[in-house]
């Protein structure tokens, strides 16, 4: 039997026995790559040879004045808020009908969570085809329906470049959330809402005064994941653009992976790593402050 204290719990001792396996996985894996971040960060490195010179915060210094680097941290900014604003209620909405359906959503719920189970890669392959501004289906269809005005070279052209990347990206991301938001309302009791309907509550103040104060918690989760998926969102945009035109659809991750590996910067592309960690730091401080305040002030 393990030694107990006197409130009935294991010691510290063999708390810490339990604990050492996971600290050390974080250690490895966590603290160790980030430490290294930050050391490659302050050297002028190809990544390849021993040639690994040392020139301090120069690599900080060009990143403060490098404007690709900004236009990437704008991308990644306009991503999170334009997924959050589209995402959570499109998935929230898809929630409370779903809940509401009852058994008969079983089929509807298989197919509105497909895309969460296709590839990453597999969707921006398919997508880049659907975009094709010569023989994708989205141009065809609007020339079909006399709209040809409207077809465009939809990866091609900086101004609908993101937009476009960003509809995929909500696509595929919004079963996520729907599935957090219905686990969130399984979890409220149905005797609430039978008390407000008896009492005469519409289905919106029943929506409005119960099931979107009981989801706050679930809200705030989902936020918080949308915006930091965001700013360290990589494969889909890499794989429909690369980060064009002409770094329209650059983010931070995309310019990283560049600069490693395909000009050999490793020293420079450490900074961005570094940085980048300390961005979504930041926002996701900020974010999970501000949805704190909105919680309690529902």
């Amino acid at each position: 039997m393990p030694k107990r204290s006197r409130l009935g719990r294991p010691s510290g001792v063999v708390s810490a026995t339990f604990l050492a396996p996971a600290i050390a996985l974080l250690g490895l894996f966590l603290l160790y790559p980030l430490i290294s971040s930050f050391r490659l960060s302050t050297l002028d490195w190809n990544g390849l040879g021993a040639t690994e010179r040392f020139i301090g915060a120069q690599n900080w210094i060009h990143l403060s004045r490098d404007p690709a680097f900004f236009k990437a941290v704008r991308n990644n900014l306009i991503l999170a808020v334009f997924s959050v604003l589209i995402q959570m209620p499109i998935a929230l909405t898809l929630a409370v009908m779903l809940d509401k359906a009852g058994r008969g959503s079983r089929t509807l719920k298989i197919l509105y969570f497909l895309p969460l189970l296709m590839s990453s890669v597999a969707i921006g392959v398919v997508f880049k085809n659907v975009y094709d501004p010569n023989f994708g289906p989205l141009n065809a269809a609007l020339n079909a329906l006399g709209l040809g005005n409207l077809a465009q070279d939809w990866l091609g052209d900086g101004r609908f470049a993101l937009a476009a990347t960003l509809a995929v990206i909500c696509w595929q991301n919004i079963p996520f959330y729907m599935i957090l938001f219905m686990a969130g309302l399984s979890s409220l009791s149905p005797e609430l809402r039978e008390a407000a309907r008896l009492d005469g509550a519409s289905a919106w103040r029943v929506f409005w005064h119960i099931e979107l104060p009981h989801l706050q918690g679930t809200l705030r989760t989902g936020v918080l994941l949308a915006v930091i998926g965001s700013l360290r969102y990589f494969d889909l945009i890499f794989v429909m653009t690369g980060g064009g035109p002409d770094g329209a659809s650059e983010l931070m991750a995309t310019y990283m992976y560049c600069t490693v590996f395909s000009s050999f910067q490793l020293g420079y592309g450490s900074t961005i790593a570094s940085a980048m960690f300390l961005i979504v730091l930041v926002v996701a401080s900020v974010t999970l402050t501000m949805t704190r305040r909105f919680e309690t002030e529902i």
